[in-house]
């Protein structure tokens, strides 16, 4: 099949390119580098360095007619949707219609969103969290990313354009960047790697569900080889694990054989105390299971950082 991905130099997006591509797919990425790398991009793939918010994109797709667009362009820094939320609307929400109006045009066959499982539940009512939790998102990134579910079954209902929307965990491993708005695991194998000393917010007891990027990405292949399954369908991926952030750091201080000692600095005002998936649904429809421990998965993100 022909499959288009967005943010396909990104840290999530560019292993499920790898993956497509592996499965015989004709791969084409667009995106416009600003937190991507190219060094990410499949040799395989074809390569179009634009902006999503652009016409040229639509133009792309309405020249291309591909079967299935994997939408992973986004604004993702949390702290810059409360500073910005125009712009934050902008790369989010519009950007995304923009790409909704031209895969309707030429009928494309299925649209994968990548969505957000914490922001979206909010504080939560109960552990782990399922589809069906109350959605209370408290930022304009999580907004945004509840906006655009709602576009989708509204194409789906006007334009018939089936949907696969997944909501992630704290996805973690090779290629994520420590910079801006990034996962404690990769600040922290940055600091580490440097021997810097890294502050956590609080007391460090927060818990997330952090989910190992290859699992992640065998979500996305599931969805595209049972269309018939996935279609318009919302699945969380999470291990259904609480990890605190303190556990996280002394994991990693093990693995890279450090010395370093965290120190703690004032909480984060508004950041979630507890956030954990269940999966129950993806596995029960697709067959999807959580196949990397948090330890083997933290072992192959310290390797990747070593190098």
């Amino acid at each position: 099949m022909k499959i288009l991905v967005t943010g396909g130099a990104g840290f999530i997006a560019s292993h499920i390119v790898d993956a497509y591509i592996a499965l015989g797919h004709d791969v084409a990425v667009v995106d416009n580098l600003s937190t991507g790398r190219e060094e990410n991009i499949n040799p395989k793939a074809s390569f179009y360095k634009l902006d999503i918010c652009s016409e040229q994109v639509k133009e792309l797709i309405l020249e291309q007619k591909p079967d299935i667009i994997n939408h992973h362009a986004a604004q993702i820094d949390v702290r810059r949707s409360v500073q910005d939320p125009a712009y934050d609307a902008k790369i989010n929400i519009v950007a995304s219609l923009n790409i909704l109006e031209a895969a309707r045009q030429v009928s494309t066959k299925h649209f994968i969103f990548s969505s957000t499982g914490g922001a979206i539940y909010g504080e939560q009512d109960y552990f782990p969290a399922d589809e069906a939790h109350p959605l209370r998102p408290l930022s304009p990134y999580g907004v945004a990313k509840l906006s655009v579910e709602k576009y989708l079954d509204y194409y789906r209902a006007i334009y018939g354009l089936p949907y696969t929307i997944f909501r992630y965990a704290n996805v973690y491993g090779p290629r994520q960047n420590p910079k801006g708005e990034a996962g404690v695991v990769a600040i922290f194998c940055e600091l580490l790697s440097k021997t810097s000393t890294p502050t956590i917010n609080g007391d460090g007891l927060q818990t997330r569900d952090y989910v190992y990027v290859a699992d992640l990405v065998k979500a996305n292949c599931l969805a595209i080889e049972h269309l018939d399954k996935s279609a318009n369908q919302i699945f969380n991926i999470g291990t259904g694990i609480e990890t605190d952030v303190n556990s996280i750091f002394q994991h990693l201080k093990h693995l890279f054989a450090s010395e370093v000692d965290e120190t703690h600095g004032s909480a984060k005002a508004g950041e979630q105390r507890r956030s954990v998936l269940s999966s129950a649904l993806v596995s029960q429809v697709l067959g999807w299971r959580v196949e990397t421990s948090l330890e083997e998965g933290l072992e192959k993100t310290v390797a990747f950082y070593k190098k």
